[in-house]
């Protein structure tokens, strides 16, 4: 990958991978760079561009899904690109399309299995977090042959639980689902660690702790990507997978 497009490139046997930013694009005012997002008022030829781009850097064609904070997973056909679909997470074993999914503080979460050859990408936003997509797309990579004892995953760039502020009712029903979302902000005030959440999902759900990713910047305090909590009119970044 070059550096061009690529902010972040974890190493994921099975898998080449990447986490774009906000370099590289063409798109300018408030989405400024590469922005990969049809529905935030970017100018269309611009995207497209951006999206051509991004296919270029991979080798492959990316697919993309209509993301809307469910718990759904869509598992690719054998073969073909299917029409854009409606789910928050995709897993693929084929080998000539990349799965990507757009985010602006929410998780994108990378998933390879590098024994049976299955990968996925999966949206991971609070109320994604917490009505299951991560166990759900486990599930679905375990319905094509993975195992999640072989399973490694990259937990991207994201807002931290130190900046993630909400009000104190809803962390509290957050914690009561997953604890370990509780968290604090540096000022004091009532927040969510979704990334801590993540990686205890995966983690119950059988992915060991040593293959899970979680070491990335904060999408609030790092300007290489974009943040919604910081401008609510911003681009989208990706988290980009294809099974190696």
């Amino acid at each position: 990958m070059s550096a061009s497009l690529c902010e972040r490139a974890p190493r994921l046997r099975g898998a080449r991978s990447l986490f774009t930013g906000r370099s590289g694009g063409v798109s300018i005012g408030d989405h400024a760079g590469l922005n990969l997002a049809r529905h935030v008022g970017d100018d269309e030829l611009s995207v497209e561009h951006n999206r051509a781009l991004l296919a270029e850097e991979v080798g492959v064609p990316v697919i993309f899904v209509n993301q809307v904070h469910s718990a759904d997973v869509h598992v690719l056909p054998e073969t073909g690109q299917s029409a854009i679909v409606t789910a928050d997470a995709m897993v693929t074993d084929r080998r000539d399309v990349a799965l990507g999914i757009m985010v602006a503080d929410c998780l994108p979460v990378l998933l390879s299995d590098p024994r049976a050859g299955v990968v996925a990408v999966a949206h991971a936003g609070r109320q994604g977090l917490l009505t299951g997509v991560l166990q759900n797309t486990v599930s679905a990579m375990v319905r094509l042959g993975a195992r999640p004892e072989d399973l490694e995953a990259s937990i991207g760039p994201a807002i931290c639980g130190a900046c993630y502020e909400v009000p104190a009712a809803m962390r509290g029903e957050a914690a009561e689902i997953l604890p370990e979302t509780w968290a604090t902000t540096s000022w004091g005030t009532p927040s969510l660690d979704l990334r801590a959440g993540a990686a205890a999902v995966l983690e119950a759900a059988g992915v060991p702790r040593a293959a899970i990713d979680a070491e990335h910047p904060c999408t609030l305090e790092d300007e290489r990507f974009y943040s919604y909590r910081r401008a609510a009119r911003t681009g989208r970044f990706a988290g980009v997978i294809r099974r190696a």
